[in-house]
């Protein structure tokens, strides 16, 4: 996977500025109807807000080139940035699900024509930002971005939740509707937030990079010519699109360990997509010459 950062800071700019723009005229809505499905839904969107914020600090930070002690560079703030997007949105549907259940119990009225006004215009409006960040298929997004289209994209079916539930206190006067589907919401938090923590926490494990196996990557390096041994491999991704490799290769002998070498890099580039690799090559030990002493009588004792 290959990730294009200077494609990236536009789209979140203008995500935000979408996003920061709606966000006031939910909370006044929200308000003014006794709606906690918007409140909830303004909420979301004040950590969709922070997340882009954070999400486009982190991209310009990752890229920036490496410097000093900085070998790689700052290209993990992205993953920072895709931790804290997942912790606020665990921490966030806690909330809701909290004030959800009040309102189960003692559900407020709500104002169900303007819930619904403010939805209806809420899902175009989000559906723009997840498009913008969406992107073209020519790139991948980057765990940093993944993080902020998570929060639009759950916010996007928030506001289809919502404009359901103003539909059914329209048609019926049930207001627990509301808080319904503020449950619902706060479970696509919980689903997008795990999934955030779990990537993010894969990379700063060092895990191999999803959808590369390095029992697999072993193999093929070992099945290729001249290739006696491959040890030692670690096979990581340091930032989103930056997967590393490096191995100990054991060559046969009398083979040319360089020739042997450029085969296995043009291997993992043209197969695995991975072309940031150490490869450390040595040929296998000569075969001992052991001299068998000569048999009295032979001719060949030294006198």
């Amino acid at each position: 996977m290959h990730v294009n950062r200077d494609t990236e800071i536009r789209p979140l700019m203008l995500a935000l500025a979408l996003i920061l723009g709606f966000m006031v005229v939910e909370i006044v809505a929200g308000v003014v109807g006794s709606s906690l499905a918007l409140l909830s839904d303004a909420g979301h969107m004040l950590t969709d807000a922070a997340a882009l914020g954070v999400s486009l600090a982190a991209a310009r930070l990752a890229a920036r080139p490496a410097f000093g002690a900085m070998t790689y560079g700052l290209g993990r703030a992205e993953i920072l940035s895709a931790q804290a997007n997942g912790l606020t949105l665990l921490v966030l549907a806690g909330l809701i699900v909290y004030g959800a259940i009040v309102h189960l119990v003692s559900p407020a009225e709500v104002t169900g024509g303007l819930v619904l006004a403010v939805a209806l215009t809420g899902i175009p409006v989000n559906l723009v930002a997840a498009r913008i960040l969406a992107g073209g298929h020519d790139h991948e997004r980057s765990l940093n971005v993944e993080g902020s289209y998570r929060h639009i994209l759950t916010d996007l079916y928030g506001f289809i939740a919502t404009a359901i539930a103003a539909a059914v206190i329209l048609a019926t006067g049930f207001d627990r509707a509301d808080a319904i589907a503020s449950l619902l919401i706060a479970g696509l938090m919980l689903h997008a937030g795990y999934g955030l923590l779990k990537a993010s926490g894969r990379v700063f494990m060092e895990a191999a990079p999803a959808g590369l196996d390095p029992d697999e990557i072993g193999n093929a390096l070992a099945a290729q010519a001249g290739v006696v041994e491959v040890h030692d491999l670690h096979v990581w991704e340091v930032t989103s699109g930056f997967a590393a490799l490096s191995a100990h290769v054991v060559v046969r002998a009398g083979d040319d360990c360089h020739d042997v070498r450029r085969s296995l890099q043009h291997l993992l580039e043209e197969r695995f997509a991975v072309d940031h690799t150490t490869l450390q090559v040595d040929h296998e030990p000569a075969p001992l010459q052991i001299e068998v002493p000569s048999p009295p009588g032979s001719g060949r004792e030294r006198r």
